[in-house]
């Protein structure tokens, strides 16, 4: 591991121009699909990271068609224009900011189920669906799909950062849940990965090389996921604990003996407060595990009653049942929002974020060892985690124009992050890498594994197209006179024109 560890406090901003001429070649293929405006422009701009002052993308494209993505990565890679996906805009790392100018593609209207298979339990979907979309598609069927990060982010973003959420812990992470893959490259073509079958051994495992590259090696344009079986039976409770390390502590004891809980959520006493406020509940405001369990009323029964008394043995009290289906949507929307309530409670700030996953047998002492440096450091901060899974978030609410704040919350999340690698945790459960992690890439992977990486990078995407600046230090693209030689046509050469540049889908 490489010390002392560190995170940039603004993105790198190399700028890459587009040419008039690739413009006007994008505007000839596609119209009233791209759009030039200010506002526009902006909106694809930013995110939810604590990144400001970024300028952004010089276009916006709004695809409605795998044949609108591969045209438009053929233009593209034309004219080594970068091109950045875009879905719904909620990632927290800086992920679709246009740290190099260039071209954002908006997948948004790509936001069709295009198949369920019920009796396979699997649907294949474009990048736009949202994971509430699928839902309300397949409920009438008996089936649900359970990754939930909170925001309602499309399936497309999910899947590029490999997203998971309160249910993972049960049900696992996008990596465990896409079967099949259609992505279009660099370069243009549409390519196919995976199948509808539950496993296979053939090949290369390219659908999870693509899942969770945050778009920097091929834009997905259909996802085939699994589905499952709604449970028979569904409970949450709430219960509440005189310190965070006894709910974390009661959370490794009901992982440790297996209790197959569906979710585990952790929340400290100042985010209950700010979801009280924000959500109007009246939570007692002390950390707070909220549950859920899935199974047959039999089963929930007996889970929640082993939880209840694995409560208990660590001072849990005011364990709560929220049976009713209004109840429960109720409690889950609040947790759901607890990010922005958090933010509500200081107007005007931004909040840096962190997320790390550790083994659950330290998952107590690293949540302590957090926020006790957190008070230390005199910071508004907030705590949720999926710590069912070992994973869990803290969110440092800064003054966007005060550079001692920004710079003391980044010093909290490099302490708490190289804490977590050095327990042979990761740097990241789900957030993703972006901008803002890649100095922790290199301290989590090492330099060799970085190496690997930069040589798929180069191998798929060899002009640094794909969502450049992201994930990989010191990946930079050959010069354009070095491409112009490579490809044998100057970078000034007329573009294919659209019929020369259809691709040819496998069917």
């Amino acid at each position: 591991m490489n010390a002392p560890l560190t995170a940039p406090l603004l993105p790198d901003v190399q700028s890459r121009p587009v040419p008039p001429e690739a413009l006007a070649a994008l505007q000839a293929r596609f119209g009233a699909q791209l759009s030039t405006a200010l506002a526009v422009r902006a909106q694809h701009g930013r995110d939810e990271s604590a990144f400001t002052h970024v300028p952004p993308p010089a276009a916006v494209l709004f695809a409605q068609s795998t044949q609108d993505v591969a045209d438009a990565m053929r233009l593209a890679a034309h004219w080594t224009i970068p091109v950045i996906p875009f879905g719904a805009g909620s990632s927290l790392e800086g992920q679709v900011l246009a740290v190099q100018g260039g071209l954002a593609l908006d997948l948004t209207r790509m936001n069709r189920v295009l198949a369920v298979h019920a009796e396979d339990l699997t649907a294949t979907v474009q990048p736009g669906v949202t994971r509430q979309q699928l839902n309300e598609a397949v409920r009438h069927l008996g089936l649900f799909f359970p990754i939930d990060p909170g925001a309602d982010a499309t399936l497309g973003g999910m899947t590029a950062t490999r997203a998971s959420g309160t249910n993972a812990v049960r049900y696992g992470t996008m990596r465990d849940n896409v079967l099949a893959l259609e992505v279009v490259t660099a370069s243009g073509a549409v390519v196919r990965t995976g199948t509808r079958a539950r496993k296979s051994s053939a090949g290369y495992d390219l659908t999870r090389l693509f899942v969770g590259s945050e778009g920097t090696l091929g834009v997905f344009t259909e996802i085939t996921l699994r589905l499952y079986p709604l449970p028979e039976a569904v409970s949450a409770a709430v219960c509440s604990f005189p310190s965070v390390e006894a709910a974390v502590r009661t959370t490794m004891a009901i992982i440790q003996m297996g209790v197959p809980i569906a979710r585990c959520e952790l929340l400290d006493a100042r985010t209950v407060r700010a979801v009280n406020r924000h959500s109007q509940l009246s939570l007692r405001e002390e950390p707070m595990l909220l549950m859920e369990f899935h199974g047959s009323p039999t089963g929930v029964r007996e889970q929640a009653e082993t939880v209840q008394a694995l409560a208990a043995e660590h001072g849990g009290q005011a364990f709560e049942w929220a049976s009713t289906p209004e109840a429960r949507t109720r409690l889950w929307t609040a947790r759901h929002h607890a990010y922005f309530a958090a933010v509500q409670s200081r107007p005007g700030c931004r909040c840096i974020t962190t997320d790390v996953c550790v083994p659950i047998s330290q998952l107590a002492d690293h949540v302590t060892a957090a926020v006790a440096e957190a008070d230390a450091a005199g910071l508004p901060y907030f705590l949720v985690g999926h710590v069912g899974d070992g994973n869990f978030h803290m969110g440092y609410l800064i003054d966007p124009d005060d550079a001692g704040e920004r710079a003391r919350a980044e010093a909290l999340n490099a302490a708490l992050v190289q804490r977590a690698i050095a327990g042979g945790g990761t740097c990241t459960g789900e957030h993703g890498v972006g901008l803002h992690k890649m100095g922790f890439l290199r301290a989590e992977a090492g330099e060799e594994a970085l190496a690997l990486m930069r040589a798929i990078k180069r191998a798929l995407d060899p002009h640094n197209i794909l969502n450049p600046g992201k994930i990989l230090e010191g990946f930079a693209a050959p010069a354009v006179a070095d491409r112009a030689k490579a490809d044998g046509h100057p970078g000034s050469a007329t573009p294919p024109s659209a019929a020369t540049q259809r691709p040819q889908t496998p069917g």
